[in-house]
């Protein structure tokens, strides 16, 4: 009442008391009306209007009383006062109105909690548009629901159904309200059908209505088309219209599912070019706010984008925002931006308030700005800070007071769409990924569906109870979608801006959100677009490629240029420049590498030729390990870097190194796909190497060397992919590139084999057998530096893995035994060097079946040719090698035959035989066959050293440790070792080169002995076959059992032989001392146990024979059966077995047919003579003849005419053999003492040795004896007939010069004379033998002496005579006697007639004495004649009767020549009387006298000679006196020669003893004829008288005297005839 009187003051009062009722809640329904119409009326009065608005509110909001039609009103009022002139109460209705639609919204609420226990079925809303409330509601939602719908009314500019009397309303207001309760409340719209309903039906078209001017207009496009002229796009209403629509999408998406799709196209629609730029930026910050909702966006995702006949929204929205930036770079927008930039520049900071920087420090010529800004093809636009990340704070949809649209500062647009881009990606992203983890982990802990993430709260709305149980293959279909539908986009758009982007932390945001979406992608599989966003980030990196020009300073880019360097391509074009924003991108590829290795897969393969580019422009090279350091990248590209980057290098390297390291946490799939990148890539890297030598990229090689380090623990699965490749890598013809692959190879097996493996390497042995594998295939690489690498790995492998290699022992020392010799000296020395350690350290440790291996690698570098120390050094080693196993004989057997079991067992398995060398024999024999084998092939190496030091060894170690074989193994030691190697000698040597070798290389001097490569093979074959026929000889006891020893000993022969027969005197020579050495064996069954010291061979070598085993070797090891055994074996308890003894023959027998293979072949004369004939040495005939008595004592028995005659026929020859005149002096006594040559020696000792065996021999035997003496006689001929040698020419040794290959004849003398006196001796045993009466032994000696006795003074040597006669005495005084004996039996008939000739030539030589020869000697050589006469006198002319008489005649004949004096010529005067042989005379003279009156004649015969010799010597007689007297009266005055004189007294002298004679004797015993004779005498007797010498007178008285007896007075001739 108080409030009707409309006084003012009045008023203000009741309307405070009613304020204070009101708020006391004491009002009732029907008060409340009361009040309200009386506010009414005081606003109709517009009194105190602010007061009613007060009152009004508190009413309203202090209960519930108010409402239906009151509340309407009320409600009105507000309205109406909001539209008075007065602007405080505009303001105020407005708020008022403002919080009076809240209230109204609010008590729905309110009223729904009351309810919300009691449900009840809601009624299906029809479709009427029945203005009245629907019947249904309760009766807040009542109110609500009639201020709601005329809300819409007024909007529309329609009349109200419930808000009776609102006179104006403007549409931006409503459209605020309306937003205002949609945003507020959207509970109530989303619980009650009906208010859905009013959304649907009335907010929808309304907005879509008013949206229409919008779409329709063009901007530029002249209006005349369009009549109505309100169509021009009004700000507020559109701005306003935008927000309701946010709020429409935001709250009600799941209610309007098809409205917001045109919503949405709408949107997007205002983004085009041809719209208000307000209108765009608008629309970009409503974009802005769905964007940073990514739930939101994956519903209409869901709705939209997977329905068959949607339009795609989302795609469109994403790719709408693309090309939104792409426009606004191609239209300048309002200013001249390239003109301006300062200005706009400090425009747009002042609009927007982000003052980052000071408008000052822009412009600072060259256009270069501070400004943050994106920059493409001139136009310029900076980026303003528009929001906080994550939220869209919206600037234009905020300007509510505007009516004008204002202005847009530039960049402003561009950097909303900019935060649209970053906000999306973020939002999908971090929704997805969260997503992705709770289905992996709930797939993981399999307990009940994992409910997608709580969503925020304003969407909690959203979150329907299916979404809840979504499962994850649904949810996976959305993800892919999201990604699918808007990768394309959002590439573009960010590709465009980060090329345009100078701004770092622009860059970095771009950058992280590609980062991001790749990894998105990769995670969820999507390879095409993953690689996309992956090569967007590569382009990025190299995108200021090979543009040359931007060197230039002046150019527009704002971009600080950080490295300059050569692209890595084939042929280089230009220069590439890093700028730091490459290098960005760079980090992030590395980020992402790092991060999100994982799901690269395939993209490795950009991510790493990205990084690689980096790696080469930047100049790091690899180092240990692969992790890439800064180098000096001198053979590198031209790189210039600046110092910003040097000193982020060493980071920019180890985070390269840490993402490497990462590796370790990919999956075993993700890690093959970054080891196959890595491959690939660095096959290019290789292609890209082939044909030049320039510095290579080795960023891939080293990566995969970083990679497979850290991923040792799981090496396996990667192991033969990275080392396959890496292999390749080292065949690569670029030494640097070849050199890291091997680095990268040798680095990972030594730490593969380092590595704790779990279970350890031991227990592992396929792993290990993989890891060693790459070692050995690098030996078929041919390049040295690789082997170099490949050799100093196995070195450093052996010296830290060496005990626990085990099974890959034959790898590694196949890797040493795969150099060959043309690999150069130093491969050859470093792969030794490992040979060595293994053999000093490792023997012990390494399975026993590598043995074997050791053996061969060792004989392999004994092979090699390029180093001699090697091929020495290794021989050693062998050596050592077999002393290992001689030590550890007996732990290697066991070992080994177990082994081999198992081999047998799985060959049997399989049906094959066992394949190994030797295999019949026992693994630990074929080990040592294995060993000799080796050396075998040594000793036939082209150096002499190699050889000789090989053929050593052999030897010591089979005479070493033989012992250790089992017996059948002996044969293939001696058959496939031993006798295979004596051929390859003996093939070797006889065709090696004859041509001088000048020196032993550098200016070592070669000796002549040596200096051919023939001297040089006759040395090893000297070696090869003494060290053959030792063991021959040391191990006969095992060889002889052995079954085919008969044809190995005539092998042995043979080669024997062969040696023997070669032309070099050293090889033959040695040959014979061999022969002499197997000669001496101990026949078994024999003395067995007495073991023969074989000739030592210069080495130290401890040789075990018989049962003595050498100790030197460490424990003596000796098999179980022991050597004493085996002979026990051989000769115990059995009765000795003939056999054995039967075979022994046979084996002697083949040693002499060898011998005198030997003997004919090399005594047997050359055909041809020229200067090359080769002659056998004397040392080599002394050695063959000197083996015959050793091979005589075994082969007697046996030894026929025939051998003998063999044997002759070999002596002779040797001792014809001249000797060179260069060897002369060493072999040929000076020419006058009587020695004899040691071969002569030797050839009397062989006659004596078998004539020796005669003697005791038997019977049968004794027939050989003739044969002796003809042997020795044809040697007592040489004294003076020399024998000849084929046609050769000997001079006699004055006449040869020591410096011409000349030969020289022998002395024989001494030889001759010695083999007459061994004549002499065996005669005077042997005369009487039955063989040699009958072999007329007597006449053949009597026959050759005689050429010595009438040479006489002729004779080479004087000794030779006087010898010969001294030996015919003795021959004679023990011959004559046996051939008196045989006289009857004619046996000697023949003798005589040569004993006369002897005789006769000896007496009465015809050579004369040398003139020098002495009286003395003369003398002395008288004497030797006279001891012949008396021979004469005592051995023969006694037994007359018993010879036949012509000898006796022609003996007689002799006497008489010799009793007449007989004189030379040449003597002087003054010797005349010595000269004389009156000795010699005067004994023959008695001599004949002695016989002419023997007293007592027993015989006819003897009377006979008597009477021959009588009449001789009367003869005589008459001569010299005839002589005499002639000489005399010749001579007149003169005295006769002295000689003359004596002869004649002799004669006289010795007539008057004949006289005296014949008077003593028995008249009958006198024949007539010789007294005739006698008187004879007379008449020259006396007519000596006159001769003038006074001592012929007295004997001539002497002579005279004795004549009286025959003064007779005659008779008569009766009486004579009767007496």
């Amino acid at each position: 009442m108080g409030c009707g009187t409309k006084e003012p003051k009045i008023t203000q009062l009741c309307l405070a008391a009613i304020q204070r009722l009101m708020s006391h809640e004491v009002v009732s329904e029907a008060a409340a009306g009361n009040i309200i119409n009386m506010l009414w009326q005081l606003m109709e009065n517009s009194l105190e209007e602010l007061k009613l608005l007060q009152t009004v509110l508190v009413l309203l909001t202090t209960n519930t009383v108010v409402h239906d039609e009151a509340l309407s009103k009320a409600i009105v009022l507000c309205f109406r006062l909001h539209f008075t002139k007065d602007n405080i109460t505009n303001n105020t209705a407005a708020a008022t109105v403002r919080q009076v639609v809240t209230v109204v919204f609010e008590r729905v609420v309110a009223e729904d909690e009351r309810y919300k226990d009691t449900v009840d079925q809601p009624v299906a809303v029809q479709g009427n548009s029945n203005r009245r409330s629907v019947s249904t509601l309760k009766p807040c939602a009542k109110d609500a629901y009639m201020l709601f719908q005329d809300l819409c009314q007024l909007v529309n500019a329609d009349a109200p159904y419930w808000l009776v009397g609102m006179t104006e309303m403007t549409r931006t207001f409503g459209l605020e309200l309306l937003e205002s309760v949609l945003n507020d409340f959207p509970q109530v719209f989303l619980q009650h059908q009906e208010f859905s309903f009013l959304l649907k039906e009335r907010v929808c078209p309304l907005v879509i209505k008013l949206f229409s001017p919008n779409i329709k207009f063009r901007q530029g496009s002249s209006t005349s088309s369009s009549p109505a002229p309100v169509e021009k796009p009004y700000f507020p209403i559109c701005m306003r219209l935008l927000r309701v629509v946010s709020v429409l999408i935001k709250q009600f998406y799941s209610l309007l599912v098809t409205e917001c799709e045109i919503f949405l196209s709408l949107l997007v629609k205002f983004l085009d070019a041809d719209k208000p730029q307000w209108l765009r930026a608008v629309a970009v910050e409503s974009i802005h706010r769905l964007c940073v909702q990514p739930q939101l966006l994956r519903s209409f995702c869901q709705s939209y984008d997977m329905k068959q006949h949607s339009t795609k929204v989302f795609r469109d929205i994403v790719n709408a925002l693309g090309s939104f930036i792409q426009s606004l770079f191609l239209v300048p927008s309002t200013g001249n931006t390239s003109a301006t930039p300062n200005q706009t520049g400090s425009n747009a900071l002042g609009n927007t308030g982000s003052a980052q920087t000071s408008p000052g420090v822009l412009g600072m010529g060259g256009g270069a700005t501070v400004l943050p800004a994106f920059e493409y093809r001139g136009t310029w636009i900076p980026i303003l800070n528009v929001t906080v990340q994550g939220s869209a704070k919206a600037t234009y949809l905020e300007m509510l007071d505007k009516v004008e649209p204002p202005t847009i500062p530039e960049g402003y647009a561009m950097s909303v769409a900019f935060h649209c881009l970053l906000d999306l990606v973020r939002g999908i992203t971090t929704m997805i990924e969260g997503e992705l983890g709770e289905a992996e982990t709930g797939s993981q802990t399999t307990a009940e569906t994992a409910s997608l993430p709580a969503p925020s709260s304003e969407q909690q709305d959203l979150q329907s109870a299916s979404d809840q149980s979504e499962k994850e293959p649904v949810s996976r279909a959305v993800w892919e979608e999201m990604v699918n539908a808007c990768w394309c986009g959002l590439l573009a758009a960010l590709s465009l801006l980060l090329d345009a982007s100078t701004d770092e932390a622009a860059t970095e945001n771009i950058l992280k959100a590609e980062l991001t979406m790749a990894a998105l992608c990769g995670r969820l599989g999507l390879v095409t677009s993953r690689d996309a966003f992956i090569t967007a980030i590569c382009k990025a990196y190299s995108i200021q490629g090979q543009n040359v020009q931007m060197i230039s300073p002046s150019s527009e880019s704002h971009q600080q240029v950080v490295a300059v360097g050569q692209p890595l391509a084939l042929q280089p074009q230009g220069t590439v420049m890093l700028t730091s924003k490459n290098i960005q991108c760079m980090r992030t590829l590395l980020n992402l590498a790092h991060c999100h290795g994982a799901v690269l897969g395939t993209s490795w393969q950009l991510v790493l030729a990205t990084l690689q580019h980096l790696v080469w422009i930047l100049g790091l090279k690899p180092g240990v390990g692969g992790a890439l350091k800064p180098g000096r990248a001198v053979e590198g590209p031209s790189t210039v870097l600046t110092t910003a980057v040097m000193t982020d290098l060493p980071v920019i390297s180890n985070i390269l190194s840490r993402l490497f390291e990462s590796s370790q946490y990919l999956d075993d799939v993700s890690l093959h796909h970054l080891i196959n990148a890595l491959c690939s890539l660095s096959l290019e890297a290789m292609d890209m190497a082939y044909g030049n030598n320039k510095e290579p990229s080795l960023f891939a090689v080293a990566k995969l060397l970083e990679t497979g380090l850290v991923n040792m623990h799981r090496i396996e699965i990667l192991w033969r992919p990275l080392t396959g490749h890496l292999l390749e890598v080292c065949q690569h013809p670029n030494s640097r590139m070849r050199e890291w692959g091997a680095e990268a190879l040798t680095s990972l097996i030594k730490a593969g084999l380092t590595f704790g493996h779990d279970p350890p390497l031991s227990q592992n042995q396929r792993l290990q057998l993989l890891l060693l594998n790459p070692l050995k295939e690098l030996s078929n690489i041919s390049h040295p530096d690789i082997r170099i690498k490949q050799l100093e790995c196995v070195l450093q492998i052996l010296q830290s893995q060496g005990d626990s290699l085990g099974p890959g022992w034959p790898l590694v020392l196949g890797v040493m035994g795969a150099i060959r010799s043309d690999q150069g000296e130093s491969l050859i020395r470093t792969a030794f060097q490992c040979l060595q350690l293994v053999v000093t350290d490792f023997l012990p440790t390494m399975p026993c079946t590598c043995l074997q291996i050791v053996v061969e690698v060792a004989g392999s570098f004994g092979l090699h040719n390029q180093e001699l120390n090697i091929s020495l050094t290794s021989i050693g080693l062998l050596w050592n090698i077999s002393d290992y196993f001689f030590q550890r004989g007996e732990i290697i057997e066991k070992e080994l035959n177990k082994e081999e079991a198992v081999l047998q067992k799985q060959a049997e398995e399989k049906g094959m035989m066992l394949n190994r060398p030797f295999h019949p024999a026992p693994p630990f024999d074929c080990l040592w066959l294995c060993l000799y084998a080796k050396l075998g092939e040594l000793c036939v190496d082209p150096r002499p050293a190699v050889r000789k030091s090989a053929g050593q060894t052999l030897f010591s170690t089979i005479g070493a440790h033989g012992t250790l074989l089992q017996h059948s193994t002996w044969h293939t030691v001696i058959w496939k070792v031993l006798f295979h190697l004596l051929d390859r000698v003996r093939e070797s040597s006889t065709t090696a080169d004859k041509e001088k070798i000048e020196s032993g290389g550098g200016n070592i001097l070669i000796h002549h002995s040596r200096d051919t490569a023939e001297k040089q093979w006759a040395e090893t074959w000297v070696l090869t076959l003494a060290g053959v026929a030792r063991i021959f000889n040391t191990r006969r006891y095992l060889l002889q059992p052995l079954g085919d020893f008969s044809q190995a000993w005539d092998v042995l022969l043979d080669h024997i032989q062969s040696a023997a027969l070669s032309k070099n005197n050293e090889v033959s020579l040695a040959a014979l001392k061999s022969f002499q050495e197997i000669l001496q064996i101990v026949s078994p069954g024999r003395d067995s146990e007495k073991p023969d010291t074989p000739p030592a061979i210069n080495v130290a070598v401890p040789v075990v024979v018989g049962t003595t085993t050498a100790t030197s070797l460490g424990r003596s090891f000796m098999r179980t059966d022991s050597i004493g055994e085996r002979i026990g074996r051989y000769n115990g308890s059995e009765p000795p077995v003939i056999t054995d003894e039967i075979e022994d023959l046979n084996l002697w027998w083949a040693a002499w047919n060898s011998w005198y293979r030997i003997g004919s072949e090399s005594t047997r004369p050359p055909i041809t003579c020229d200067k090359l004939t080769f002659i056998p040495s004397q040392p080599f005939l002394t050695a063959l003849i000197q083996i015959f008595p050793a091979l005589y004592q075994h082969i007697k028995t046996g030894f026929s005419m025939d051998d003998l005659q063999k044997l002759g026929v070999i002596l002779h020859g040797a001792v014809s053999v001249p000797i060179s005149s260069d060897a002369s002096p060493f072999i040929l006594p000076s020419y006058t003492e009587a020695v004899l040559t040691s071969l002569q020696e030797a050839v009397l000792t062989a006659l004596d040795v078998l004539q020796k065996a005669i003697c005791v021999g038997s019977e049968s035997m004794q027939i050989m004896y003739p044969a002796i003496f003809d042997q020795l006689l044809a040697f007592v001929e040489f004294s003076c007939k020399p024998p000849q040698y084929g046609q050769l020419e000997t001079k006699h040794i004055a006449n040869a010069k020591y410096n011409q290959a000349e030969w020289v004849a022998l002395n024989y003398v001494p030889f001759a004379e010695r083999s007459l006196e061994v004549v002499v001796d065996l005669y005077q045993k042997t005369a009487c033998h039955k063989a040699v009466v009958t072999e007329k032994v007597l006449q053949n000696i009597i026959k050759t002496l005689r050429i010595p006795l009438s040479l006489k003074y002729s004779c080479p040597s004087e000794s030779t005579w006087k010898l010969a006669v001294s030996s015919l005495l003795k021959v004679l005084s023990i011959g004559l006697p046996v051939a008196r004996q045989h006289a009857s039996s004619g046996k000697f008939d023949s003798m005589w007639p040569e004993l006369a000739n002897t005789f006769e030539d000896f007496l009465f030589t015809k050579s004369t004495p040398p003139d020098n020869l002495s009286i003395q000697e003369f003398q002395k050589n008288e004497s030797i004649d006279v001891e012949v006469v008396q021979l004469i006198s005592t051995e023969i002319l006694p037994y007359a009767n018993f010879i036949p008489k012509e000898f006796v005649g022609q003996i007689m004949t002799m006497l008489n020549k010799g009793s007449i004096h007989s004189q030379s010529s040449s003597f002087t005067e003054a010797e005349i009387d010595i000269r004389m042989r009156e000795e010699f005379s005067k004994v023959c003279f008695e001599t004949l006298l002695q016989f002419s009156f023997s007293n007592k004649v027993t015989t006819p015969q003897e009377g006979y000679i008597s009477r021959m010799a009588l009449s001789v010597l009367l003869k005589r007689s008459q001569d010299v006196l005839h002589r005499y007297i002639e000489d005399e009266r010749l001579s007149g005055k003169c005295p006769l020669p002295r000689q003359q004189v004596t002869e004649i007294i002799f004669v006289l002298k010795a007539v008057s003893t004949l006289i005296d004679s014949l008077k003593k004797t028995q008249p009958e015993n006198v024949d007539a004829n010789t007294w005739a004779q006698v008187i004879a005498l007379y008449p020259t007797l006396v007519e000596c008288i006159t001769c003038s010498s006074s001592e012929v007178c007295s004997a001539l008285k002497e002579a005279l005297v004795p004549f009286k007896d025959f003064m007779h007075p005659p008779a008569s001739k009766v009486q004579n005839g009767e007496s």
